[in-house]
C-alpha cells in the first residue's frame, strides 16, 4: 500500500467560499482516478478538485467557516493528514456582488428612523464616532476571528461587536479621542429622538385623514357583509372561472397546435443539441470500417462521459445501441489483432483501441458478454505461431524445390545459387525482420503500454523466444551442415532435407561462406535487440558450427588443389637453402597462404559475440590439426606420385659394365632449371623428390607452423610432427628404391668383371695396377656421385653410404669364396680392396668397415711383410695415378 497523502503547502491560506486554492504535498494520488476525497475545513470539495500531479491539486473551497485542515483521501494511500490550515470566512455581500454560497436576503434596517432605507449606504457610511480614520492602518489581526467567532464589525449586522469595530477601525486612536467620539455619538442619538416628535407635529393633519379613511373602509365592509354575506368573493370567483372556460373553448385548437409545435420544436432542439449522441451508432460503424479506431475510442469515451449517468429513456436506448455496436467492433478488432501478417505499429494501434474500448465497457452488462480478453498476449502468440509457420513453410518449399530440381537438371549452372543457399538467405531475412517485431511487441506488453487485465507472463514469452530461435537454428543446421550426422536432429524435429547426388553436394559446398554471412547478418540484428544471453547463445553455437564447417570445406578444397600440384611441377631447382629441392614446396606455401587468407576473411575472424574456435582441446583445434594433416599428407603423396609415376612411365637407365659389352649410357644431367628445354631423367626426378622430402622435413614443414602462428593459430605441433614422420617414411622408401636402382646393377657387375678372361686368384699375375673390376667400380661410383652432386649434394652421404655398404658386402663375399691366393694374387687383392676402402672412406659406415675388414682377412694366406711393403708401394702409385678420379670422394660436406 502506498504512503498516506500529506498536505504541506496551501495558497492562499484564507478566503471566502469558492476561493480557488492550490494544494501541495506528497503522495496525493498516482492518477486522477486515485483521488476519491478532498475536504477543506470539513467541507467536501471533491467535485471541484482538479488533480495535476502526485504533488499538486487545485480546488475551490466550500461553504465552511472558520479554520480547518485539508484532508486528501486516495485509493492507494487512504485518508491523509495536513500540516497547514485554511481560514474560511463569509464576506458582507451587497445586492450587486456575486457570491459562491446562498446569502440571507433579509433587508438591512435603518434603526435611526425605524424604516427601510431606499439604498444601501455602506459605501458612504460615516464613522459613528465622528472621528476621521484617514491615515489609520486598518489591520485585522490573525486571531481577531478567534477572539470574536460569532461577531463582526459591520454596523448593519445583527451580531455587530463594538470591540471588533474599535480594533478594526480605531486601533491607533487615543483614549481622549475615543471619549470625544462617545460624546458625539450620544448627542447624535438625542438629536434623532427630537427629530421624530417634530415630524409628527408637522404632519398631524395627514395622520388624522389616514385614520378617517381606515374607519370608512371598515364601515363599508360591514355593510357589504349584510347585503352579500361573508363570502363576498364567490361570485367573482365563479365569473373568473367561467371566463377561463370560455376562453379555453375559443383557443383550444390554437393551444393544441401550439403544444404540438412546442413539442416538435423541443424534439428538434434536442436532436440538434444532442446530434452527436443520436448519430453515434452509425458513426462508430463508419469509422470502424475506415480503420479510424482512435476516433471510435474518443467518440465512445465522450458519449460515456456526457450521457453515462443519464436517466432519460431515449438517451439510455441510444447508449445501449452504441454499446452493442462497440461490442461488435471489439470482436472485429480482436480478429484483426491476431490476423497475420501485419506490422507491429498496426498491431499496437489495434491493441490500444481494443484495450480502451474494453476498459470503458468493463463493469457493464453489455461488457460482460465479451470479457477476459488479453489482446496484447493474443497478438504475441499469433505472431509467434506465424513466425514458426513461416519458417516451416519456407523450409518445405525450398526442400521440395531442391528435390525436383535435382531430378530435372543434372547439369546446372555453377553460378546459380542452390536452393539451400536461397533458403538460408530467405530464412535469415525472415528471422531478422520478424523476430525483432515479436521482441518489440513483447517489450511493449511487459512495460505496461499494451498490458491488459491479466498479469504478464514473462516465463511463457521467454520460452516463446527461445523456441523460435531454436527452430531457426534447426532449419539452418538441416540446410547447411550436410556433412554432419543429422539423424538425432531429424528424429527430434521430424524434418529432413535429402542430401541428393554427389554433384549437387559438390556444387553447394562453395556457397557455405555465403550462408555463414547470411546467418551473421541475422545474428547481428538480434544482438541489437538486447535479447537474453541464453537466446543468443543458441545462435552463437550454430554460427561456430558453421564457421568450423566452413573452415573444413575450405581446407578440403585446398587439399584437392594440393593433390593437383603435381601437374604444376616444372622441376626447376630454385630453393637456395636446400639445393635439389624444386619450387613445388613454394607452390604449396602459396596455396596454404591463400587458403589461410580465405579462411581468415570468411570464418576464422571473430565478429560480435562469437566464440573462439581455437580454444585449447576444442573441436576447432582438433579440426585444424586434422585438416592440416590431410593437407600435408596430400602433398607428400604428390611427391611420391611424381617419383613412382615417372618410374612406371620411363625405362630407367642402368650403369652396367662396359667390360661386359653394355655401355654406361647416361642421359644429359641437366634439369629444367637449367633452361627448361632439356629432358629430365627418371633418376633426376627421383633425386629432386628425395630433396623435396628432405627439405620439407628439415625446414619447410616447421616454417608452415610459423605461418599458422602468424595468422593467430596455435602452433600445430601434432600435425607437423605427423607430416614429418610421414615424409621420413616416404624418404626412406624412395631412398631404398633409388639405391636399389643404382646399387644392384653396379654390384652385379663386380663378380663378372673380376673373373673376366678366366682370371683366377691362385695363379701368378702381373701386378702394379688395379684390376679392371676395381677400376670399373670406381668409375661407376664416380658416375653416381656426379649425378647426385649435380642435383642435390646433400643426398650424397645417405645414397653413397648405402651403395658402398652393398659393394663392401659383395667384396667380402667374393673374397671369402676364394680358396687360395697366389703370392701376387694376394698382393693384387689387398691393393684393390684397400684402394676402394681408402678412397670411399668418407662414405663408409661401421658396417661397411667391417665388411672391408672381412674381405682383407679373407686373403689366404695372409700377407707377409714383403708382400705388404710391395702392396703399399703399388697402392701409393695407383692413388697418384687416379688422384683426379678419386678427388671427388675426398670432399667433405660437399
Amino acid at each position: 500500500m502506498a504512503p498516506q497523502p500529506v498536505v504541506t503547502g496551501l495558497s492562499p491560506k484564507e478566503g471566502p467560499p469558492g476561493t480557488r486554492v492550490i494544494i501541495r504535498g506528497e503522495f496525493l494520488g498516482t492518477r486522477a482516478q486515485d483521488l476519491i476525497g478532498l475536504k477543506i475545513c470539513g467541507s467536501d470539495c471533491l467535485l471541484s478538485a482538479e488533480w495535476k500531479s502526485p504533488n499538486k491539486i487545485i480546488a475551490r473551497t466550500g461553504p465552511a467557516k472558520g479554520k480547518g485542515d485539508i484532508i486528501v483521501t486516495t485509493l492507494s494511500g487512504g485518508v491523509g493528514t495536513s500540516t497547514v490550515q485554511f481560514r474560511a470566512y463569509h464576506e458582507t455581500i451587497g445586492p450587486l456582488k456575486e457570491s459562491a454560497v446562498w446569502i440571507e436576503e433579509s433587508p438591512s434596517q435603518n434603526f435611526a428612523w425605524g424604516r427601510r432605507t431606499l439604498a444601501q449606504s455602506g459605501l458612504t457610511q460615516e464613522d459613528p464616532l465622528g472621528l476621521s480614520i484617514e491615515g489609520n492602518e486598518q489591520k485585522i489581526p490573525e486571531d481577531l476571528r478567534d477572539l470574536f467567532p460569532e461577531a463582526c464589525g459591520d454596523l448593519s449586522q445583527e451580531h455587530f461587536s463594538p470591540a471588533w469595530f474599535l480594533l478594526e477601525n480605531h486601533l491607533a486612536t487615543s483614549f481622549e479621542d475615543l471619549k470625544a467620539g462617545l460624546s458625539f455619538l450620544k448627542r447624535k442619538v438625542e438629536s434623532q429622538k427630537e427629530g421624530q416628535l417634530s415630524f409628527l407635529k408637522s404632519n398631524a393633519g395627514s395622520v388624522i385623514d389616514q385614520l378617517d379613511t381606515l374607519m370608512n373602509i371598515r364601515d363599508k365592509l360591514q355593510e357589504d357583509e349584510k347585503l352579500y354575506g361573508k363570502e363576498t368573493l364567490n361570485v367573482l370567483e365563479t365569473s373568473i372561472e367561467n371566463s377561463i372556460s370560455e376562453s379555453q373553448k375559443i383557443f383550444t385548437d390554437v393551444l393544441v397546435r401550439k403544444e404540438k409545435a412546442d413539442s416538435t420544436r423541443s424534439v428538434l432542439f434536442a436532436l440538434s443539441r444532442h446530434k452527436f449522441l443520436f448519430c453515434l451508432p452509425n458513426s462508430v460503424d463508419r469509422r470502424a470500417k475506415a480503420g479510424e479506431y482512435d476516433i471510435v475510442v474518443n467518440d465512445y469515451s465522450r458519449a460515456k462521459n456526457l450521457f453515462g449517468k443519464t436517466e432519460i429513456p431515449i438517451f439510455r436506448k441510444v447508449l445501449e445501441e452504441v454499446d452493442l455496436r462497440i461490442l461488435s467492433i471489439r470482436k472485429q478488432l480482436h480478429e484483426k489483432v491476431v490476423k497475420m501478417p501485419q506490422s507491429v505499429e498496426q498491431q499496437k494501434k489495434l491493441i490500444k483501441a481494443l484495450i480502451s474500448l474494453e476498459l470503458q465497457q468493463s463493469g457493464t452488462p453489455i461488457g460482460d458478454k465479451l470479457r477476459n480478453i488479453d489482446p496484447a498476449w493474443d497478438a504475441i502468440e499469433a505472431r509467434a505461431k506465424y513466425l514458426e509457420g513461416t519458417f516451416r513453410q519456407t523450409f518445405e518449399q525450398h526442400a521440395n524445390k531442391d528435390t525436383s530440381a535435382q531430378e530435372k537438371a543434372k547439369n546446372r549452372d555453377p553460378s546459380q545459387a542452390p536452393s539451400r543457399v536461397n533458403f538460408c538467405e530467405e530464412l535469415c531475412d525472415i528471422a531478422a525482420s520478424q523476430l525483432p517485431d515479436l521482441w518489440r511487441l513483447g517489450q511493449l506488453y511487459f512495460t505496461g503500454e499494451l498490458r491488459g487485465p491479466h498479469d504478464p507472463k514473462p516465463g511463457d514469452f521467454k520460452r516463446m523466444i527461445l523456441n523460435a530461435i531454436e527452430k531457426f537454428c534447426v532449419y539452418l543446421r538441416l540446410a547447411i551442415l550436410i556433412a554432419a550426422d543429422q539423424r538425432a536432429l531429424r528424429q527430434s524435429s521430424g524434418l529432413s532435407w535429402s542430401i541428393g547426388s554427389a554433384s549437387a553436394t559438390h556444387q553447394f559446398l562453395p556457397w557455405i561462406p555465403q550462408c555463414l554471412r547470411f546467418t551473421r547478418i541475422a545474428y547481428a540484428t538480434l544482438i541489437s535487440l538486447d535479447l537474453p544471453s541464453e537466446a543468443l547463445d543458441i545462435i552463437q553455437k550454430l554460427i561456430d558450427e558453421v564457421r568450423l564447417f566452413c573452415f573444413s570445406i575450405i581446407f578440403k578444397r585446398a587439399t584437392d588443389r594440393c593433390k593437383k600440384l603435381g601437374s604444376q611441377e616444372t622441376w626447376e631447382l630454385g630453393v637456395e637453402e636446400y639445393p635439389g629441392a624444386t619450387l613445388l614446396p613454394a607452390a604449396l606455401e602459396t596455396l596454404l597462404i591463400e587458403t589461410l587468407d580465405e579462411v581468415q576473411s570468411v570464418c576464422m575472424q571473430r565478429e560480435t559475440r562469437e566464440g573462439n574456435l581455437l580454444e585449447p582441446q576444442s573441436d576447432g583445434q582438433r579440426e585444424v590439426t586434422q585438416r592440416l594433416q590431410e593437407f600435408l599428407s596430400a602433398f607428400s603423396g604428390v611427391i611420391e606420385e611424381l617419383a613412382f609415376h615417372s618410374h612406371d612411365e620411363e625405362t630407367p637407365t642402368h650403369n652396367v659394365s662396359q667390360l661386359l659389352g653394355f655401355p654406361n649410357s647416361q642421359q644429359p644431367d641437366s634439369v629444367a632449371g637449367s633452361g627448361g628445354g632439356a629432358a629430365v631423367t627418371w633418376e633426376q626426378r627421383m633425386l629432386c623428390c628425395l630433396a623435396n622430402y628432405a627439405y620439407c622435413n628439415k625446414s619447410f614443414f616447421p616454417r608452415i607452423g610459423d605461418i599458422f602462428v602468424r595468422y593467430g593459430y596455435p602452433l600445430p605441433t601434432l600435425a607437423i610432427e605427423t607430416a614429418r614422420y610421414t615424409v621420413n617414411q616416404l624418404f626412406t622408401n624412395l631412398l631404398e628404391e633409388y639405391v636399389e636402382h643404382k646399387g644392384d646393377p653396379l654390384v652385379g657387375t663386380i663378380e663378372p668383371s673380376m673373373y673376366l678372361g678366366r682370371f683366377q686368384w691362385d695363379h701368378e699375375m702381373e701386378i702394379g695396377q688395379l684390376r679392371p673390376y676395381a677400376h670399373e667400380c670406381c668409375d661407376n661410383l664416380v658416375g653416381v656421385y656426379s649425378e647426385i652432386y649435380s642435383i642435390s649434394p646433400a643426398l650424397l652421404r645417405p645414397i653413397l653410404e648405402s651403395i658402398v655398404q652393398t659393394i663392401s658386402e659383395e667384396l667380402a663375399r667374393l673374397m671369402s669364396c676364394v680358396q687360395r691366393f697366389s703370392f701376387t694374387g694376394a698382393i693384387q687383392a689387398h691393393v684393390d680392396i684397400r684402394l676402394l676402402r681408402d678412397s670411399l672412406e668418407g662414405y663408409v659406415n661401421e658396417t661397411a668397415k667391417n665388411y672391408f675388414m672381412e674381405a682383407l682377412e679373407a686373403i689366404n694366406p695372409p700377407l707377409s711383410g714383403e708382400q705388404k711393403r710391395k702392396a703399399d708401394e703399388i697402392l701409393e702409385r695407383v692413388k697418384r695415378n687416379m688422384r683426379l678420379q678419386l678427388l671427388c670422394f675426398s670432399v667433405k660436406d660437399p
